[in-house]
């Protein structure tokens, strides 16, 4: 109960001082600025089960916690004039419901020096934002959704960053993006760290972290049914990345067929903080849907010397990256089958289900002899309320298999119960 109550203070808080900071900036309290502003409140609701198969009894045999996460956000229109000037905030706060020492570790909670897990965190972002004409630059709390870049926003907060971000729609159809990143956020934290490598299975040589990662890239509309992405990101002193993209849809027979192709080259950059990096990754997915079922196939190949980097905490932008796994070990090679249906065509509107299985092998892993492999196995099921007191209501159950043959087997079960309202 008391933290219930902590949490609405937090919140009506973060209400009235953005009203005071609102209302004492005489010079931005006119019609634009104010009437084109939005505000939303979102709770989130998680219980994560990892249940680990095998490894040895010195290790945590689980991982089961249960969280509940508010986010308040606002987002200011314009200044008229040629120069617009704007505002965005967002308080976050996450509260600990369950857990303990020998659970502690899901992602969902800051874990202290003692293993224990912190019974509330709280953050703040605010962004600064100028625009002219179609382009717009921010500055401050950032949360970018780029194929270089994909902050993870599974759990109850989002992973954040600090840095400025360009994104200009000038000419029709085309969208280009810029900008520098100097600090994260981590989705269970509440202070700024240098930006790192990710390290799963150690495939690198350390969690290399970078002074700053710059990015920059174009998304352009060819056709309704066609779109070609480029960017390039570079985290100083650790690696460079390329990326093409090419997304199409077509209508085949009484149904759309679908197709995702995705290329990353990167390589070791600078100081190489992370060791030698010399990736090449083909992936894609091809779809059909039908009268409210969709059917899937996809695949995945690293190729070069290293495994696929990626940002810490991030996810990465590929077709199989999954529930656990990212099936990007340095030569390996997976496959993915994937099943959806929109139980709407049953009068069931608001209720969908995903399962899919994938496989990777020929995967080349330090400190593992021979060619090794891994698959996955993950069924969701969501459900939507679509009208009425509790519109946007939304119940997802998410579960996941997961064997290797090189890193700890693992069965995982996620619940997570979500709410988004428009406050204005």
């Amino acid at each position: 109960m008391i933290a219930w109550i902590r949490a609405v203070a937090h919140i009506a808080l973060s209400t009235l001082g953005c009203s005071f900071f609102l209302a004492g900036f005489s010079p931005w309290a006119h019609a634009d600025f104010l009437t084109d502003a939005h505000a939303s409140f979102e709770t989130r609701n998680v219980y994560f089960n990892r249940d680990f198969r095998n490894g040895p009894s010195s290790q945590q045999s689980r991982r089961e916690e249960w969280a509940q996460g508010f986010i308040l956000k606002f987002e200011s229109g314009y200044t008229p004039g040629t120069v617009g000037f704007g505002l965005d905030m967002i308080g976050m706060l996450g509260i600990r419901l369950d857990s303990s020492p020998d659970r502690a570790g899901s992602g969902l909670l800051p874990v202290r020096s003692n293993g224990r897990a912190e019974s509330e965190y709280s953050k703040l972002g605010l962004t600064a934002k100028v625009k002219v004409s179609a382009t717009e630059l921010k500055v401050g709390s950032l949360i970018p959704s780029l194929p270089t870049l994909r902050p993870n926003d599974g759990m109850i907060l989002p992973q954040s960053f600090k840095g400025a971000l360009v994104t200009s729609q000038e000419l029709p159809g085309l969208t280009v993006t810029a900008g520098q990143l100097q600090k994260v956020i981590a989705r269970n934290d509440t202070s700024r760290e240098d930006i790192a490598l990710n390290n799963k299975n150690n495939r690198f040589t350390r969690n290399a972290t970078g002074d700053h990662l710059s990015l920059a890239g174009f998304d352009q509309t060819l056709t309704e049914q066609l779109k070609f992405s480029y960017h390039y990101a570079a985290l100083s002193d650790v690696y460079s990345q390329h990326f093409l993209g090419l997304v199409a849809t077509r209508p085949l027979g009484s149904g759309t067929l679908t197709g995702d192709l995705r290329f990353f080259t990167s390589k070791d950059e600078g100081q190489a903080r992370g060791g030698q990096i010399s990736n090449h990754a083909l992936n894609g997915m091809v779809g059909y849907a039908i009268n409210g079922h969709k059917f899937s196939a996809g695949y995945q190949r690293m190729s070069g010397e290293s495994a696929f980097p990626y940002v810490e905490g991030s996810d990465a932008y590929l077709v199989n990256f999954s529930q656990i796994g990212d099936f990007a070990e340095a030569k390996e090679r997976s496959w993915q089958a994937r099943y959806d249906f929109d139980l709407e065509r049953l009068g069931i509107p608001g209720l969908t289900l995903m399962s899919r299985y994938i496989s990777g092998d020929n995967a080349e892993v330090p400190g593992v002899s021979g060619k090794a492999n891994e698959w996955e196995r993950d069924t969701e099921v969501r459900y939507v309320i679509q009208s009425g007191t509790f519109k946007n209501l939304a119940l997802r159950l998410r579960n996941a298999t997961y064997r290797s043959s090189f890193t700890r087997d693992a069965d995982e079960t996620r619940i997570l119960l979500t709410y988004t309202k428009a406050l204005w």
